[in-house]
């Protein structure tokens, strides 16, 4: 991800890019992250996101370290946003907390301004933290109720709210149902459950039990605009102001063509 987004800022002068989203509290540490995410703010000119999550036992489970719960993995996250910023502050600074100990780290090559930082939540624990301890929200969520929880958190500006929108673009809706089935089953998953199965056999079993019905109303499957441009405006009448469009399949590039020339026009 983080090799990507050098090419992105070399190929893309205009949008803004952000991580949706990237863990610091075990796999990867908080201090290689506040480095990463220092050097592509740098290369993006001030157009970096640096979003932030509290992770899935997937990416986590391959380094030994036991998986804690939900509570614990966002107590986790705070002290990692508290490390991040430390660092970003400049100078060589030292910190030993709860969670994470970090000893004389320094940023050489800072940006110009601080990247915000998006916090995913999916509940009203996670948007509350989000904007006490975050400068914007991210969620897969059309729910009114993580802003309004975001907000009662947030004590200064706002740096957007983020939805994102699974979708699968194809001429025939049903086969692109049938795709999205086969590629992204978990889009079908209840609760917890993406964030708790540790490996990919275990999602692969876990898959058989997805049907395509579990996603019907969850994923944009076709090239119906009027059905992108509802999920889009439900998004924007919660309160988003920051879309991010995953379009699962093969067919990317006619994606792009469609969403520029139908979808974009149409949804303002």
């Amino acid at each position: 991800m983080w090799g990507v987004l050098g090419a992105v800022a070399e190929a893309i002068d205009s949008l803004p890019v952000g991580t949706g989203v990237t863990s610091p509290i075990i796999r990867v540490h908080r201090a290689i992250v506040v480095q990463a995410a220092a050097t592509a703010a740098r290369q993006l000119s001030g157009r970096f996101v640096l979003g932030v999550g509290t992770g899935e036992n997937l990416n986590e489970y391959i380094v030994g370290e036991r998986w804690p719960p939900h509570d614990q993995r966002l107590e986790m996250l705070v002290e990692a946003i508290e490390v991040i910023r430390l660092l970003w502050g400049g100078g060589t600074k030292t910190h030993r907390g709860d969670h994470y100990t970090v000893e004389d780290a320094r940023v050489f090559t800072l940006s110009r301004g601080v990247a915000p930082i998006a916090v995913a939540a999916g509940g009203q624990r996670a948007a509350a933290a989000a904007g006490h301890y975050g400068d914007a929200l991210m969620s897969t969520a059309p729910d009114p109720s993580l802003l309004q929880g975001f907000g009662e958190g947030n004590e200064g500006e706002v740096a957007g709210y983020y939805g994102q929108i699974d979708v699968c673009y194809g001429w025939e809706k049903e086969a692109a149902l049938t795709q999205a089935c086969e590629q992204w089953p978990n889009g079908g998953l209840p609760g917890e459950l993406i964030q708790a199965l540790p490996t990919p056999a275990h999602f692969e079993h876990v898959a058989e039990l997805v049907a395509e019905e579990d996603l019907e109303g969850k994923i944009v499957c076709g090239s119906d605009l009027d059905e992108y441009i509802e999920m889009i405006e439900e998004y924007a009448d919660a309160g988003f102001d920051h879309i991010q469009i995953h379009n699962i399949g093969p067919e990317q590039d006619e994606f792009i063509d469609f969403f520029a020339d139908d979808v974009a026009p149409s949804s303002g």
